[in-house]
C-alpha cells in the first residue's frame, strides 16, 4: 500500500485510542472502512508522561494486518526504540527533535533500512529546528497539544497551531520539497476541513474524530468530509 503516502488528506487512526479489549476486531473494522494506515505511538513514560504501549502488542499486530504502520516515537534515547521498530517492519518512523542529539544521523539510519523517516516537533519547538534537514524528511509531524496530555480536559490545541502549520507549508512549498505535513493532538473534523485541501497531508485521528464504538460510521463520515474537500 505504498501509494497511500502520495494521497491527499490521509487518515492515520491512533492505536492508543482504540479499544484494547477488542483490538484485532477494531483493526479489522479500520481495514474494512478503507483506511490504510495506523498511527502507532511509542511512549517511554518520561518524555511523555502517558503509559507506554509495549512492543509485543505492535509486533503481534504487524502479523495480522497489512495497514501501513506510521510510528511516532515520544521517547528519550532513540536507538533502542528505532531498532525495535525496524525489526518489527514498520513503514515510517517519526522521532522527536527535542530528545535526539543527532537528527541528521538518525534520519540517515532509518533511511538506510528502507523506511520513511521524519521529525516531530512539540507545540513550542520552532520550525527552524528542521531548517537544514527538511530535504531529508519524508514527514514533519506537528504536535498541536503537549505530549502526554491528550486525556486532560484542560489541554486544548495551542492558539498558534494554524500559523505554525501554514508557515511549515510555505517552507516546504518554497523549496519544492516532497515532505509531508502530519498533525497530531485532538484532531477534529474542523481541523480536517481547514487543512485537508493540501495544507496538511496526514491527520492523526483520535477519539475527537474516530469513535471506537462506531469505527465504521465515523470513518465513513471522515471520508465524506474528505470527498467534499479534495
Amino acid at each position: 500500500m505504498k501509494e497511500i503516502w502520495n494521497e491527499k488528506c490521509i487518515f492515520s487512526p491512533s492505536l492508543i485510542c482504540l479499544d484494547f479489549l477488542h483490538l484485532e476486531d477494531q483493526i479489522r473494522q479500520i481495514e474494512e472502512s478503507g483506511i490504510k494506515m495506523l498511527h502507532v505511538d511509542i511512549l517511554d513514560g518520561h518524555f511523555s508522561p502517558s503509559m507506554p504501549l509495549g512492543f509485543e502488542t505492535v509486533k503481534q499486530l504487524r502479523g495480522v494486518t497489512d495497514l501501513e504502520f506510521d510510528c511516532h516515537l515520544m521517547t528519550d534515547g532513540m536507538d533502542y526504540y528505532v531498532d525495535e521498530l525496524l525489526d518489527i517492519g514498520v513503514q515510517q518512523i517519526v522521532f522527536h527533535a527535542e530528545t535526539t542529539r543527532h537528527i541528521d544521523g538518525l534520519i540517515n539510519r532509518i533511511h538506510a533500512a528502507g523506511v520513511r523517516a521524519g521529525v516531530a516537533l512539540k507545540p513550542s519547538t520552532p520550525l527552524s529546528t528542521v531548517e537544514y534537514v527538511l530535504e531529508k524528511c519524508d514527514t514533519v509531524l506537528l504536535m498541536l497539544i503537549n505530549p502526554g496530555y491528550a486525556s486532560s480536559a484542560k489541554e486544548s490545541q495551542v492558539a498558534y497551531a494554524d500559523r505554525k502549520i501554514r508557515e511549515l507549508r510555505r517552507m516546504i512549498d518554497s523549496r519544492n520539497l516532497p515532505a509531508k505535513i502530519e498533525i497530531d493532538g485532538r484532531i477534529s473534523p474542523r481541523n480536517i476541513e481547514s487543512f485537508g485541501d493540501g495544507t496538511v497531508d496526514i491527520f492523526v485521528c483520535g477519539t475527537t474524530c474516530l469513535s471506537r464504538k462506531d469505527i465504521t460510521g465515523s470513518a465513513a463520515r471522515l471520508f465524506e468530509l474528505r470527498k467534499r474537500i479534495i
